[in-house]
């Protein structure tokens, strides 16, 4: 496929309709009482509650705050979390299923306070959220899981056989009353509440190393240090992986979204299948319009020759169902899965009193990443939680993770033993304008991109983490790794992590 055929610049509709602030680089030595590194949900949300209990906190961001899986979000707020809550009671028993499910219920009702104490502008409204099927495979799997959501008292449950929307589907289960908002314009009121208080947040500022201690020490790239007393880390994976091991413990997945302009009028709710691939809709306000948003088509990142083929296939899915008059925005998600499918949020390591960490939301990052925030203030604040065994990092269960961790390193290893046999035909030279290839350079695999001014791009295809090698996604224009997920620009910059460094370049000459 030519990639000049594809729209440039996907951007997520959130960062197209809210003006965020923007921050200064760290320029100099810091200390604080709390350091954060991340700016996402749980960080920014973290930092809010902390400084309102009084914390001297300050946010250090790699890039621009919002701008990760935050920033690529469908902006559900929701505790129906796909088939999950039968899979959880069969794992680890109904008080631990339970816990979960009230963990993120409270983090929506979090949610719907804070909007309304402090008449938030975000778009937000209470909808109903069904989980639907049309395979009578998943027929059973959708009756199981209504038996546990009526086993843990799930509020305003309900068993139907008729859908709202014109999708097929024999029945479905339904949680009332959830939320959707737009999560830029909320966190952006809590980032000037933040700053109001005397938060500081430092953009384009990235951590690459910890001194842990009773005072630990947090150093950037620009060799600056950062004294806390205690540490929250909260990027998408942690920048500090000395002993979590977190990389080896989540597998990485790519979704895709398209928010739509239909030509059916869409009746309200949030839906999603519980059959693969995954179809899922919700409307959004834009300039007085509404936008459908449809989503699904997940994968392992990097592990995809054509990534394009799933936007066109989630076209096709909004013809057949609402038509399409327009297509203003198209995005791709990226979530990792632990190996119970339960984030990993508090303590870093047993032998780490001070550093926290929280990753792993899966798709559903936020209701997770809200209540990873509650989590986080109160295990810094010394206050109990009782949520905090359910999401302990260190945890590690014969079953389901045995299994888990075993095919998802097994997994790692043929993809990093394919790249390294692989020997492309491919001359970077004979690219097109804003196409991408991986090539063979001086007899040595390499990764090419010409832009649309006709410069080429050529840079190392071994990632940076690790040494796998790294994939073209024609989709988004990125080259991503099959191995643990780190995603890189096509000049070589980290989008995402856990890779903290950038690809090397290659000089054709």
């Amino acid at each position: 496929m030519n990639d000049s055929k594809l729209p440039r610049f996907p951007e997520p509709y959130w960062r197209t309709t809210a003006e965020l602030p923007a921050f200064s680089k760290l320029q100099e030595d810091l200390r604080t009482d709390v350091a954060i590194i991340g700016g996402g949900i749980t960080g920014l949300t973290s930092a809010y509650l902390l400084a309102k209990a009084g914390a001297k906190v300050s946010v250090i961001e790699a890039g621009s705050i919002l701008n990760g899986t935050t920033g690529h979000t469908t902006a559900k707020v929701t505790a129906q979390h796909g088939l999950i809550y039968d899979e959880l009671i069969s794992h680890f028993g109904e008080d631990h299923a339970r816990l979960y499910y009230q963990a993120n219920f409270a983090a929506m009702q979090f949610v719907k306070q804070l909007v309304k104490e402090q008449q938030i502008d975000c778009d937000f409204s209470e909808e109903d959220a069904y989980l639907y099927t049309n395979s009578d495979k998943e027929m059973a799997k959708l009756l199981s899981e209504f038996k546990a959501y009526e086993k843990l008292g799930v509020e305003g449950s309900e068993y139907v056989s008729k859908l709202p929307v014109p999708v097929d589907a024999m029945a479905a289960i339904v949680m009332r009353n959830q939320a959707q908002f737009h999560p830029l314009k909320f966190l952006k009121h809590l980032v000037d509440r933040f700053t109001e208080m005397g938060g500081q947040i430092y953009e384009h500022t990235t951590a690459v190393d910890l001194e842990e201690g009773s005072e630990p020490v947090v150093t950037t790239r620009d060799g600056h240090k950062v004294h806390c007393n205690q540490l929250i880390i909260s990027t998408h994976f942690p920048f500090y992986d000395l002993k979590g091991f977190y990389f080896a413990r989540m597998q990485v997945h790519r979704s895709y979204v398209l928010a739509v302009k239909t030509e059916k009028e869409f009746p309200g709710g949030m839906y999603i299948n519980a059959e693969t691939p995954t179809r899922s809709l919700r409307s959004t306000d834009w300039n007085g319009e509404k936008l459908v948003l449809f989503g699904g088509d997940s994968h392992i990142t990097g592990q995809d020759d054509n990534t394009h083929q799933y936007y066109e296939a989630l076209e096709a899915f909004a013809a057949e169902t609402f038509g399409v008059k327009d297509i203003p925005f198209r995005w791709s998600a990226q979530d990792p899965t632990t190996l119970d499918k339960i984030p990993y949020v508090g303590k870093y390591s047993s032998s780490t009193d001070n550093i926290f960490v929280a990753t792993g939301y899966r798709k559903w990052g936020m209701s997770n990443g809200i209540q990873a925030a509650l989590l986080m203030t109160d295990l810094v604040l010394r206050k109990e939680n009782p949520y905090e065994d359910v999401f302990e990092p260190q945890r590690f269960h014969s079953k389901p993770d045995v299994a888990a961790f075993v095919a998802d390193n097994a997994l790692v290893a043929k993809e990093l033993m394919k790249g390294k046999l692989d020997r492309p035909s491919t001359n970077p030279e004979g690219l097109g304008q804003e196409e991408g290839a991986v090539v063979t350079v001086n007899g040595k695999r390499a990764g090419a991109y010409r832009d649309e001014n006709g410069q080429l791009h050529v840079v190392d295809t071994t990632c940076t983490h690790m040494g796998c090698e790294l994939n073209w996604n024609n989709g988004d224009r990125t080259w991503d790794c099959p191995c643990h997920g780190s995603r890189f620009s096509y000049k070589g910059d980290v989008i995402d992590g856990p890779a903290e460094l950038p690809l090397e370049k290659v000089d054709l000459e």
